[in-house]
């Protein structure tokens, strides 16, 4: 039975139960398989750049170590959303208590939104690197390196943090079954009684706040990357650096393609089913996490190196059974 919570008339559910997928009552374990290989590829495929990274010394700059960090965090929201997905779908009983809802709900914003302030130190790395080459060693040192990454982590959490504060407050009493694979936000209101008109103005003002400034930020840093590009003599060095801006720009758009199109579709297809929506969740929460160490490690052509040459390395390391040789005539017997 679900948890209560009871004070005279405010009565309100303390633990849930979390139903991916409500239309597929009878195939959701057939969606166990899908997500389970598309999460291993997920894994393998991050840990597999974050490991070239970090078995480098070469690629121990700056640039790279944020992309370490970024595919870090692709595996944190996919583990963080995943395994409890794939529970619910084989056991179709995945209960949880409201503080524990709670928790996993601000991970997933959490990183969302760590993710995208990832991508504005990388821009603000980029924008040295390019427009002032001769003092980027100077300029980009470890210390600020740190001091940034933990100024994205400061801004994140006080971006998501009051989300989740005003959402503990809430009472929830209309059912304690979430027509979804994970606590999302909107999902998890739905269940509530009362006035949520604050949780909801909050909710969509730090997330329009919080996009229109990151996408003005970045627009600002790429316009002045690339026209400081288009200003460099040398025509190789013009390309490797509109090349490793063109790998970052096509993360950005797949981060904030997914989100905005997320939102988009959510508020527009008021007649689509649960399911639709719960799989547009999926789709801009595992997208980024499986497209981004496919474009680093395509597009960059130093990661890329380093992982042709550990493929090479495996395949030699493979033992191969000789074939073997027929005897010679003369060895036949007379």
């Amino acid at each position: 039975m679900s948890g209560w919570s009871n004070g005279g008339s405010n009565v309100s559910y303390t633990s849930f139960l979390l139903v991916g997928f409500p239309g597929l009552q009878e195939s959701r374990a057939l969606l166990v398989i899908p997500f389970l290989s598309l999460y291993m590829v997920i894994i393998s495929a991050n840990a597999l750049v974050i490991h070239t990274v970090a078995a480098q010394r070469s690629l121990h700059q700056p640039m790279y170590l944020l992309i370490a960090l970024l595919l870090t965090v692709n595996i944190c929201a996919a583990t963080t959303v995943v395994p409890a997905m794939l529970f619910s779908l084989s056991t179709r009983f995945n209960r949880v208590s409201l503080p524990r809802c709670l928790l996993q709900m601000f991970c997933i914003y959490f990183l969302i939104v760590f993710d995208c302030n990832i991508l504005l130190v990388t821009a603000l790395d980029r924008y040295v690197a390019i427009c002032y080459p001769l003092h980027y060693s100077e300029i980009v040192t470890g210390q600020l390196l740190a001091g940034l990454v933990g100024v994205a982590a400061a801004r994140s959490t006080c971006i998501v943090a009051p989300v989740v504060v005003l959402a503990f407050r809430v009472r929830f009493c209309r059912s304690d079954v979430i027509h979804h694979f994970a606590c999302e936000h909107m999902a998890l209101m739905k269940l509530s009684c009362g006035d949520i008109s604050l949780n909801k103005t909050v909710g969509l003002t730090v997330r329009i706040f919080n996009r229109v400034l990151d996408m003005l930020l970045l627009g600002a840093s790429y316009s002045r990357i690339i026209h400081a590009a288009f200003r460099i003599s040398s025509g190789q060095a013009r390309s490797k650096a509109l090349n490793t801006c063109g790998s970052h720009l096509l993360v950005i758009f797949t981060v904030y393609s997914s989100t905005m199109s997320s939102s988009i579709v959510y508020r527009v297809a008021r007649t689509a089913t649960q399911d639709v929506h719960n799989l547009l969740s999926a789709f801009y929460l595992l997208l980024p996490c499986l497209v981004h160490p496919v474009i680093y490690g395509a597009r960059a052509k130093e990661i890329r190196q380093h992982l042709l040459s550990l493929f090479q390395r495996a395949q030699l390391q493979v033992p191969t059974k000789k074939p073997q040789s027929l005897p010679s005539y003369r060895e036949l017997p007379a």
